[in-house]
């Protein structure tokens, strides 16, 4: 009888979560997600990054803070960092225009690839020589912390208007450069000796085009399902979206392909697909990315231990300096050595590659592979992201400025929603006039839709009324326009092209 009731206690320690347990965890979630809300509005308004806030959550909660909360599970931080930036990247390429970065490909491929090659070996040999660590060590820290974070370039890029140009390059950058260094990180954390260079860097290229590959089709399949199949409810499609996203990463990952370029551009085919409740899809997206954003900061900020950063704060300080100064200019200036790219836009491209959560991530893998070291590698990784985010991020929107490459003055978007109208072939177009776009003065016949497509109503200051031909559209109307099937794209890019340069749109070069 002893020996049952023993067991029975042991049974009970590995109970499942109770709900009592359930409701404390509901609670302190919630509350971290709301002090994370509150810490973006402090963000924008003083310039810190709401990355630096997060992870400053995080080490509050943690060994050396207020809480005390002990946590050191490398591997689910792995885990759940790697899902979190599925979901980032998956909100980064439905916001991103083809129209954007298609110029923008071969530069940011090379970025990708040969940028990539140059910060990882100026990188460790500056860790090498100048802090003493092991060249395992060195190397490993150089793939680490050489690939832009797209969470940090995605949020930047939204708050600081830079050329097309510059933007697609970064943003392709971004997307693509997580997927080769996460190939590289793993190839040096395993405890088996690695691969001779040209097996290494062909196993990169082979899982690269694997991702790429899956990543097209994937997206292509989901867009043209989505566009074909009338859902029963709007709140369907966003869902539907992220979870084609989602099954790309899966595919691609399973398939001995990089799952991270995978995702990208498939959330990318379907983001330039004309896919039906799009203002939806992408609100619904970019709340997962912000919840991704916070789960992850704040993970990473638990299991850092802040007691311990302090004697690996001056090495990561010199590595910083050296990928910030060296590494990074010089990898911009080889790989875009094939395209003619003024010396401004390079500089600012050098400055702009920003470090986030991704390289905490990856220094998570040595970490769990039990490299020697790999504590060291985690704590130089992590001071280095937060010193230098704090240095560039805030200082971004100023070296655009001074380099005269800011683009304030560009009229802002549509925001055009769609609702299939199966049995008649034809689609309602929602149609929101911004603050400052230039449909702004212009006449409904004044539009000059293509035959098949109309203006049917308009909504001001809550008030509804059918237009007529001379009714002035005015800045915060709502239309709601009708067009058939075989126009709905020209419709829209009409419409687009107005909202760009107004009534001249046709002559200014705006298309439409």
């Amino acid at each position: 009888m002893p020996e049952e009731r023993s067991g029975n206690k042991r049974e009970g320690k590995d109970r499942p979560l109770t709900v009592h347990q359930l409701n404390a965890l509901l609670l302190i979630c919630s509350l971290v997600l709301l002090i994370a809300v509150a810490a973006v509005r402090v963000s924008s308004r003083s310039g810190l990054p709401s990355l630096l806030l997060y992870l400053g959550i995080g080490v509050a909660i943690g060994q050396d803070g207020i809480f005390n909360v002990k946590f050191d599970n490398a591997g689910l931080t792995q885990v759940i960092g790697y899902a979190a930036l599925v979901v980032i990247l998956a909100e980064g390429g439905l916001g991103t225009k083809w129209k954007e970065i298609k110029p923008a490909l071969p530069a940011a491929a090379m970025l990708s690839t040969v940028g990539i090659a140059v910060s990882v070996g100026v990188t460790a040999a500056g860790a090498h020589y100048l802090v003493g660590l092991e060249w395992r060590q060195a190397l490993i820290i150089g793939a680490v912390v050489s690939s832009t974070d797209a969470a940090a370039v995605f949020s930047v890029l939204r708050r600081v208007p830079l050329p097309s140009r510059i933007a697609g390059v970064l943003e392709a950058e971004s997307g693509f450069n997580d997927a080769p260094v996460v190939i590289l990180v793993i190839a040096l954390s395993t405890t088996e000796p690695v691969d001779e260079w040209y097996v290494l860097i062909g196993t990169i290229l082979l899982e690269l085009a694997i991702g790429a590959a899956i990543g097209v089709a994937v997206g292509w399949l989901g867009a043209y399902g989505l566009r074909h199949v009338a859902l029963p409810a709007s709140g369907l499609y966003p869902i539907a979206v992220m979870a084609i996203a989602v099954t790309a990463y899966a595919v691609g990952a399973l398939a001995h392909g990089s799952g991270f370029l995978a995702v990208y551009l498939a959330a990318m085919v379907l983001g330039n697909s004309k896919l039906p409740h799009w203002p939806a899809t992408r609100g619904f997206a970019d709340g997962l990315g912000w919840i991704a954003q916070i789960g992850m900061f704040v993970l990473l900020g638990l299991l850092v231990t802040p007691h311990e950063l302090v004697r690996d704060f001056w090495p990561a300080v010199v590595i910083g300096l050296v990928l910030t100064m060296a590494a990074r200019p010089l990898s911009v200036v080889v790989s875009l050595l094939p395209f003619r790219i003024p010396w401004r836009e390079k500089a600012l491209m050098s400055w702009a590659g920003l470090r986030g959560a991704v390289p905490i991530i990856l220094a998570t893998i040595p970490l769990v592979s039990g490299i020697e070291g790999s504590e060291r590698i985690f704590n130089i990784v992590f001071v280095l992201v937060v010193v230098y985010t704090l240095v560039q991020g805030p200082t971004l929107p100023w070296v655009a400025k001074a380099l005269r490459l800011g683009n304030g003055a560009e009229a802002a978007d549509l925001g055009i929603e769609s609702a299939p109208l199966e049995r008649l072939r034809g689609h309602l177009l929602s149609v929101a006039i911004p603050e400052k776009s230039r449909m702004h003065g212009v006449e409904v016949g004044e539009l000059r839709l293509p035959a098949g497509a109309a203006v049917t109503l308009v909504v001001r200051e809550s008030t509804s009324f059918v237009p007529s031909p001379t009714t002035v559209l005015r800045r915060g109307d709502e239309l709601l326009v009708v067009a058939t099937d075989p126009v709905r794209d020209a419709a829209e890019a009409r419409l687009r092209a107005v909202g760009q340069g107004g009534k001249l749109a046709g002559w200014l070069g705006t298309g439409g």
